[in-house]
């Protein structure tokens, strides 16, 4: 009898396990079990960079802007050209679990080094997505960055015709 007793106790629990899932599957409820754990979100500097393109300035200077989507504009004396190199704006991969917030920290202003001597001051723009954003995508699949950026060009005497090159910083904070 002490057999057929334990046998119906474990009847009985497993009838309850039975009956829970029978009642999660018609009442529409979904059962999760722990999420992934938090990933280290990696960031993947592409061959396309900040690239302001060709221009030529008067006698006052000004700025050439170029935004995160891409769009380039001038204020001052600036005219832009037509030619090579294209601009552009930088864009980074960055791969994480979806859902992962993600906030962009730019670093200081940075002074270009010309060629022909002179510098020009480069001030990191806004992104695209806007900081912060939201990584909907599965790893592998990056979600991709653009971020863009204002040159400010003084006169022809302080910033004489060349190529202008350097490197600047920004920070990804995960959240």
């Amino acid at each position: 009898m002490k057999g057929s007793v334990r046998r119906y106790m474990l009847l009985k629990g497993a009838g309850k396990v039975m009956m829970m899932a029978f009642l999660a599957m018609t009442t529409g409820i979904i059962i999760f079990g722990q999420e992934p754990p938090p990933r280290p979100i990696t960031v993947t500097v592409t061959s396309q960079g900040l690239s302001f393109g060709t221009f030529t300035q008067g006698a006052a200077g000004g700025t050439v802007t170029v935004t995160a989507t891409g769009t380039r504009s001038a204020t001052g004396d600036v005219v832009l050209l037509s030619l090579t190199p294209l601009h552009s704006s930088a864009m980074y991969e960055v791969v994480g679990n979806p859902g992962t917030l993600v906030s962009l920290l730019n670093g200081p202003d940075v002074f270009l080094p010309g060629s022909n001597g002179g510098s020009l001051q480069l001030t990191i723009g806004a992104s695209e997505p806007v900081s912060p954003f939201v990584i909907t995508t599965l790893p592998p699949v990056a979600t991709y960055l653009y971020v863009g950026g204002t040159l400010t060009i003084g006169s022809p005497a302080s910033n004489p015709p060349g190529s202008y090159s350097g490197t600047f910083d920004i920070t990804f904070i995960q959240e």
